[in-house]
């Protein structure tokens, strides 16, 4: 190898003097930090293989949900004024709050103890008393299980939604759909396996942060798709045969394959050369899901999405594009009813710290009609069987009204959220606030308890679904979480 034997000794004598010895070892330790920083891309290949693949089909155990509708009413709707019936409220009407008599919450000081301003009633063959002012949901009560114990860490409506969202108050971290489609994968090569519906008054607190990916695979995040809200550039350019279009998106497809196999590890590029795969195929399927024309006069009827009030009749056209969406194959969609706040508060959410009364009788009748026949049509359709519904909203609200006004301030400590469909007990409520409604009083329930159920009647066990991230086998419910067994038909 050498041009001679002195030349060898020489070069041998120099690899192992003091001064190689050194250069040797900082070169090592830094190609082990650069080993460390490159570890995606160097393991990319085998560790995220199966992550960007159609379906993972993971499930621990038979799962009883196959797909996931969460209606989400951001702004912190009152539990003690729509779900949980409080006859001390109404007893003590006007009076002080024993022992928080000078409390100062959220916006400032409370006042005294204030009553619904709506009745409740008995519904359903489970007698269950629901408010008054939501006639159409209270026709459902028999397929639904309360949890009336629900407590957050936050009484911040951004960190809120994202805690109900993601497990965690701060942003960063995958949603609950972005979980799940990380587990389960696609059902249908042409439409998202994640969506996202926002409320034709615009995004919720901390916008996108609700249904991101957080740090799973890009592919993960929602899309964003509402009646309200076409999907941009969906159509062929003009001058561009359908014959042309085709053999661009095989001639991209070549290109894109051979840069994947160049850059094993690098999820993001792979997951955005997916969504513009995934972009041209639904140049086809969007806009046959989104043709809502195509319904029978009957189902508009029901849902109301002629109705003369505008933004009742866009929420109804999404229920009704949410339904489409799921028996179609997209496995989660969040739909929003509500957005985030405004100047003035429970103008455009379920914000209600001044006008209570006026704020609610806007927003039930949006709420109302159109979600009990979201839940109508799913059961007619037999779909409800293996569809999750879940109602959230990211905290409750005060007993008392604020200072000066007929509102309720912010209430992280009791809160109202419900489930039905694929494996829940239907008819039943768990948990309770005191009677006041102040504080989770029976059987207090997180966040974490809620998703823990979650995945438990999707299949999954929420301890072991997890995914490695800077250190830590990272979960949806964190550290923490049990399944809630009694709402579990």
């Amino acid at each position: 190898m050498y041009p001679n034997e002195a030349a060898a000794h020489a070069l041998q004598r120099q690899l192992i003097s003091r001064r190689g010895f050194l250069n040797d070892v900082f070169t090592g330790l830094a190609g082990i930090g650069l080993t460390n920083l490159l570890a995606a891309d160097l393991l990319g290949a085998t560790a995220h293989a199966s992550e960007l693949s159609p379906a993972r089909q993971l499930s621990h155990f038979a799962p009883r949900a196959r797909r996931v509708i969460q209606i989400f009413c951001p702004g912190a709707a009152s539990h003690m004024d729509l779900w949980e019936y409080k006859p001390d409220l109404e007893k003590f009407d006007g009076t002080p709050m024993p022992g928080e008599e000078n409390m100062m919450s959220f916006q400032g000081k409370n006042g005294n103890l204030m009553k619904s301003p709506w009745a409740f009633a008995p519904a359903g063959q489970c007698g269950k008393p629901i408010s008054t002012i939501l006639p159409y949901l209270s026709k459902h009560v028999d397929d639904m299980a309360f949890v009336h114990s629900m407590t957050s860490k936050t009484n911040t409506h951004g960190p809120g939604c994202v805690f109900m969202n993601t497990g965690h108050v701060t942003e960063g971290f995958p949603s609950a759909g972005a979980w799940f489609s990380f587990a389960m994968g696609r059902e249908n090569d042409n439409l998202p396996t994640y969506v996202s519906i926002p409320d034709m008054r615009g995004e919720p607190p901390n916008g996108k942060a609700n249904w991101s990916n957080g740090f799973l695979p890009a592919q993960h995040q929602a899309i964003v798709l509402a009646n309200h809200q076409a999907i941009r550039n969906l159509e062929i350019p003009p001058g561009v045969s359908p014959e042309q279009d085709r053999a661009t998106r095989d001639f991209a497809a070549q290109l894109n394959a051979r840069h994947a196999e160049d850059h094993p590890g690098n999820t993001e590029l792979q997951a955005r050369m997916a969504a513009y795969e995934l972009a041209a195929r639904m140049q086809l399927s969007a806009p046959e899901v989104t043709d809502l024309a195509k319904e029978p006069a009957s189902i508009h009827a029901l849902y109301g999405t002629a109705d003369a009030n505008p933004l009742k009749a866009s929420y109804a056209n999404n229920c009704l594009l949410a339904r489409r969406l799921l028996e179609r194959g997209v496995r989660y969609v969040n739909l929003y009813c509500g957005s985030r706040a405004s100047g003035v508060d429970g103008l455009l959410n379920w914000d209600a710290h001044k006008t209570l009364k006026n704020d609610y009788e806007r927003h039930c009748p949006i709420f109302d009609q159109p979600t009990a026949a979201l839940l109508t049509d799913l059961k007619q359709r037999g779909m409800l069987d293996e569809t999750l519904v879940l109602w959230t909203t990211e905290f409750g609200r005060m007993p008392t009204h604020q200072a000066g006004t007929t509102g309720r301030d912010h209430n992280p400590d009791g809160f109202t959220c419900w489930m039905m469909g694929a494996g829940v007990k239907g008819g039943t409520s768990f948990g309770a606030t005191d009677p006041l409604g102040r504080r989770a009083e029976l059987n207090p329930v997180t966040v974490w308890d809620y998703y823990a159920t979650v995945l438990h009647l999707l299949g999954f066990n929420h301890e072991k679904l997890n995914f490695y991230y800077n250190g830590l086998d990272r979960r949806l419910t964190d550290v923490h979480g049990f399944v809630i067994k009694d709402i579990v038909a």
